[in-house]
């Protein structure tokens, strides 16, 4: 139970001690306990009572699960600054914390009082027997500043009694998004903020695979976020192990992909990491729960109640979800899209561009080359002018429910065709259908989060060995929302002009035609004989 009073500074320590903590503790301390407080009340009145503090202690509650000995009185004063500790504490250890330095009051040495600024925190329950949920040392979260990590932080303290290292990955999703972290993880209670630039690595060691694979999922999926994942769960499994920190968390739901994504990778790289996933455990249910709580630990909250669309932006893509956008028989409203022109609005003169390609990996456009990310980011600036790579998809989750998305894929939508078109030179048709059979397979192991799984990682090596000779260039025409080919050449091309031209050639002789097809045929002929009683 709770009870707050308005008690004038210069009384705090008399009448919390007096009074409060007698009627809190009544009929629950046994008389050498009782003792032992009224030492500690003369300890307490060592406080100076210059400046308005809220005071909140904890003593015993009877029949509860994890901490028997828990229950809280508070005495708010004005200044909105807060001593706590824990009931136990008082013939104990205490906290003692105001959202400024922390000080362990070992026992028979009273409790010391850091009060350094006029913010109001929520009680502090971390102690060495750890929080709400149980006892965590450190743990890395995946943090991106929006309204569900934000609140995570505290949470994650309150419940494990645990430092929080917030990781921030830079995958491309704008430096808007990265702008002021330090200072938000900070406030919700972070110890840390550390932040990654991944940009080269995802797209050199993620995405250019599934395009060498031709990975789609479900016929339109280009998989930005599928692939994201894995390098940033990869990169806090790093994290965890230069900090020292036992535990990771995420922000996902448990009705998406994402959480079986970042804890796929947490399983295959590092084992003995516990996962925290909020989500699946707390009791907010909702974006108005979470705001509620921000506000109650004063966590600055980054949003309104009104949320519009739910999105993901990387290098590769930008989803959208939710809103109008859940009843699948809605248009998607022309002011949602950001990376893209509508394509009507596009400008009506084409624009033609020159991909060039080594080993199935783009390499240069119009002829410069440039790294990686470069190469995508400049794709994605020219592809979003003429409104290329919007796809509305209803796709089946791996959890087994339907949800529908509205994706922009600028650059990869352009790469996409660019290595399909001259893998027609240089790939024979046995093993084009071979590949694209596996394509199938491999993107459904992105999509579900197995990046790291042996069968993934097999064929990706043979994606490789095929693709070796996909080299060439290929020249693109972008116009109003569509990609389509002008030219394709390779150095390693299996096309011959000589064999194809309709002119007679040497190699190809049209007479040996006709024993081909009889051989070909014999089946079918066979089967007809029999129909027929010949």
């Amino acid at each position: 139970m709770s009870m707050h009073f308005e008690v004038d500074k210069k009384y705090v320590c008399e009448l919390v001690m007096n009074e409060i903590l007698a009627e809190c503790y009544s009929g629950y301390l046994s008389a050498s306990d009782r003792n032992q407080e009224k030492k500690k009340r003369a300890q307490l009145k060592a406080i100076s009572p210059s400046s308005s503090i809220n005071l909140a202690c904890y003593v015993p509650k009877r029949n509860t699960l994890l901490y028997p000995d828990y229950l809280s009185c508070h005495r708010k004063l004005s200044s909105f600054q807060e001593l706590s500790g824990r009931a136990s504490s008082l013939y104990g250890h205490a906290i003692v914390s105001n959202n400024g330095p922390v000080t362990l009051a070992p026992n028979n040495q009273g409790i010391q009082a850091v009060l350094s600024s006029n913010r109001e925190m929520e009680i502090s329950t971390a102690t060495k027997s750890g929080g709400l949920q149980g006892k965590l040392n450190k743990v890395v979260l995946a943090y991106s500043g929006g309204l569900d990590t934000s609140v995570i932080v505290p949470w994650l303290r309150e419940n494990y009694g645990c430092e929080v290292v917030c990781f921030t990955a830079d995958v491309g999703q704008g430096i808007q998004e990265l702008d002021g972290l330090e200072e938000k993880a900070k406030a919700s209670g972070a110890c840390q903020l550390v932040v990654k630039d991944l940009k080269e690595e995802f797209v050199r060691d993620y995405i250019f695979p599934c395009l060498r694979a031709g990975a789609i999922y479900e016929r339109k999926y280009l998989l930005g976020t599928s692939m994201a994942r894995p390098v940033i769960a990869k990169a806090m499994v790093d994290v965890a192990r230069e900090v020292g920190a036992d535990a990771v968390s995420h922000g996902c739901t448990g009705k998406g992909n994402d959480q079986v994504r970042f804890e796929l990778t947490f399983f295959a790289l590092n084992p003995e990491l516990n996962v925290v996933a909020p989500w699946r455990e707390w009791d907010i249910t909702g974006r108005e729960d979470a705001i509620e709580y921000a506000k109650k630990h004063n966590v600055p909250v980054p949003v309104t109640k009104k949320s519009i669309y739910s999105r993901d932006r990387n290098l590769w893509h930008l989803s959208h979800e939710g809103d109008i956008l859940e009843d699948p028989a809605n248009e998607p409203k022309k002011d949602m899209y950001m990376m893209s022109v509508d394509p009507e609005d596009a400008p009506d003169q084409p624009e033609y561009l020159e991909i060039g390609i080594v080993s199935g990996i783009p390499v240069s456009v119009n002829g410069k080359n440039l790294s990686p990310a470069s190469l995508l980011a400049e794709l994605n600036e020219i592809g979003g002018r003429h409104g290329i790579g919007r796809i509305d998809l209803v796709e089946n989750r791996l959890v087994g429910m339907k949800s529908r998305g509205v994706y922009e894929t600028p650059g990869g939508t352009i790469l996409f065709n660019a290595v399909r078109e001259l893998e027609s030179l240089t790939l024979d048709r046995e093993t084009i259908q071979v590949k694209d059979s596996l394509a199938l397979k491999y993107a459904e192991l992105v999509y579900a989060g197995r990046w790291f799984d042996p069968l993934r990682e097999s064929m990706d090596a043979f994606m490789e060995k095929i693709t070796e000779t996909t080299t060439g260039s290929v020249t693109l025409k972008l116009y109003k929302g569509s990609v389509s080919v002008t030219s394709r050449t390779s150095p390693l091309s299996l096309y011959r002009e000589d064999i194809s031209s309709f002119e007679s050639g040497d190699i190809y002789n049209q007479a040996d035609a006709a024993g081909f097809i009889r051989l070909y045929g014999l089946p079918m002929r066979v089967r007809a004989m029999l129909e027929k009683g010949i």
